[in-house]
This record gives C-alpha cells, sequence and structure tokens, in this order.
C-alpha cells in the first residue's frame, strides 16, 4: 500500500483511510497520534512540487503491464529511440522498476552513475536528446538485489520525478514494472497534477498473459489514467531468410485483438518475434537502427506513429477545452 510507513506495524489500514490512528493495529504505533489528528489526510506537497517541476514535458507516457515478461522495458526503450530519431525532439525514458531495473542494459548504460549538480540529479544521456533515469545507476553492481518495502520504492519514485534535472521535454516515457501495486499507485499519484497523455499497455498473445493485462485495464480505468492502446509483443516469428510466419504462442483465446475488441479497446499493433530483437538489447543497441528493414522494426514505427499521432490530437483537444 503506497500510503504505509515503513515503521508501521503489521495490518496497518494506510495513513489516509478513515481508520488511519483508530483501528486496533494502530495501537503501539509511533504514527498513532500523526494519523488521528487528520494531518496525513493531506495531499502530499510533492504532488504540486512534481507538477511544478514536470510543466515543461508536454508528452508523458506509462508502459503497463499486468504480466511480467511481455516486453515492456523492450517497447519502452524502443519507444524512446523512435522518438528521439527526430533530432527536433527532446525525450527522456524513466525506469522505476525499482526492483528489475533493465533499462541500462537495454539502452546500453551500464556502469555509468548519476551526478548531481545545483539544479538536482543529472539523467544519464544515450544522445544529446535522449535522457535515461533508473535505479540501475544508483547501484554499485548490476547484480546488486534491490530489496526495499513500499515506502523506500515510493519515495525513490518521488525523488526521480520531482529531483531529477529533466529540463524541457516533448517526450517522457516511463517504463513500469508488472503488476497494479505500490509503484502503479505511486507514479499515478504524483503525476496527478501533470495530464498524463496516457498508458500504453503491452501483452503477449496467449491467454495467461491477457488474463493479467485485463487486471491492468481496470486498474487504469479505476484510477483514470487514459489507455492509448494494446501492443501484442511476440506475436508470431518470422524468419528472417523466408519471410514466413510461425505462431510460438497461439492466441487461444483470440489474443489482443479479441480482448482490444470486446474493450473497445485500439490495438495498436502485432510485434512479431525476432531474435534479433533480444541480441541489441543484450549489447545495449537500438533494434531499429540495426534492423530498420526487418518486418518488427516495420511494426514498431507504425505503433510509434499511432503513439505521436494520439499525443497530437490529445494536445489539441486540450488546448480548445481551455
Amino acid at each position: 500500500m503506497a500510503d504505509v510507513p515503513e515503521n508501521a506495524p503489521e495490518h496497518c489500514p494506510g495513513t489516509s483511510s478513515e481508520q488511519a490512528g483508530k483501528s486496533a493495529s494502530c495501537q503501539g504505533c509511533p504514527n498513532q497520534q500523526l494519523c488521528a489528528s487528520g494531518a496525513t489526510k493531506a495531499p502530499d506537497p510533492a504532488i504540486a512540487e512534481i507538477g511544478e517541476k514536470l510543466s515543461v514535458v508536454k508528452h508523458k507516457i506509462l508502459v503497463l503491464s499486468g504480466k511480467g515478461g511481455v516486453g515492456k522495458s523492450t517497447f519502452s526503450a524502443h519507444l524512446a529511440h523512435a522518438l528521439a530519431s527526430d533530432s527536433t525532439k527532446e525525450v527522456a525514458l524513466l525506469d522505476v522498476d525499482i526492483c528489475g531495473p533493465s533499462i541500462p542494459r537495454i539502452m546500453g548504460l551500464e556502469g555509468e552513475q548519476v551526478h548531481q549538480s545545483g539544479s538536482g540529479w543529472s539523467p544519464v544521456y544515450v544522445d544529446d536528446n535522449l535522457a535515461v533515469m533508473s535505479v540501475g545507476f544508483l547501484l554499485s553492481s548490476p547484480d546488486d538485489a534491490v530489496i526495499w518495502r513500499g515506502p523506500k520504492k515510493n519515495g525513490m519514485i518521488k525523488q526521480f520525478l520531482r529531483d531529477v534535472d529533466w529540463g524541457e521535454l516533448d517526450y517522457l516515457v516511463v517504463d513500469t514494472p508488472p503488476g497494479t501495486s505500490d509503484e502503479h499507485l505511486s507514479i499515478v499519484q504524483y503525476l496527478s497534477s501533470t495530464s498524463v497523455d496516457g498508458a500504453v499497455i503491452i501483452t503477449t498473445p496467449q491467454e495467461v498473459s491477457l488474463q493479467d493485462v485485463r487486471k491492468e485495464i481496470r486498474f487504469c480505468q479505476k484510477v483514470k489514467l487514459p489507455i492509448i492502446g494494446v501492443v501484442e509483443n511476440m506475436s508470431g516469428f518470422v524468419c528472417p531468410k523466408c519471410k514466413n510466419t510461425s505462431q510460438i504462442f497461439p492466441p487461444t483465446s483470440g489474443g489482443a485483438e479479441k480482448m482490444c475488441a470486446d474493450l473497445n479497446l485500439p490495438l495498436l499493433g502485432k510485434v512479431p518475434l525476432d531474435p534479433r530483437i533480444g541480441r541489441s538489447c543484450d549489447e545495449g543497441r537500438s533494434f531499429l537502427n540495426e534492423m530498420p528493414d526487418s518486418p518488427a522494426a516495420e511494426v514498431y514505427r507504425r505503433i510509434v506513429q499511432s503513439i505521436q499521432d494520439y499525443c497530437s490530437n490529445r494536445a489539441t483537444d486540450v488546448q480548445n477545452a481551455t
């Protein structure tokens, strides 16, 4: 739970609950008097600070999925690379997968460190117009385990949003961990005053993935986070030589296409399996630059164009509404 202090007892109802400081589990808690006073129900001042800090970021895109291993970080990295291929655009990629930060490896930035300046933490740059921030830059070794409870993870996400010197950006892409838990609640809460464009939901064709992705969609609906659309990863295997397609993960229940039709959501595209995608991620290279003519790269470009069109149209709608 995002509002449970680190030193709280088991079964803490949360600082924003109506039972805060009053329930039986609050007895003996060092925060009981503060919670009972109602002071903890006030909005976190960091929300307004983050809103001001990110007011110069034009578009904010979250990459979500209820399931692990479906390619969220891979997609986030490709999306950031594709957006930054326009040298007139300033792009940043924020990795809030605190316990499994893979973005430094995928972006070819392992071993890089974050530096502090008078204006905050300086992100690590892949190119002049592509910045990256991840907890992976704060670890002494890529093999170090991050063993943190929810409040500490939430505090780190708050720091990333409030204390990093992002500067003026056209796009901020946020790569999230699987699930609908602490990190997701925190990122939505802290960005609540910044007008997030929406979320891109990632899935694979099989029902075991779609089942969890539906939960993620419900999460977005509950917290009123717009859904830009759904991307189906690992959607068939295209042989690099003969170009024939084989279904490695058969869509037994209709795949993302049927799910999107049932839930009235846009299907942004189906990215085929390509072993070269995995290799480029391991080597920290952009697959879109390495294999620009591959079927997967063509699908990626169409998906990215759809996301850009969505953001552009939404910005126009917001402007007209004001």
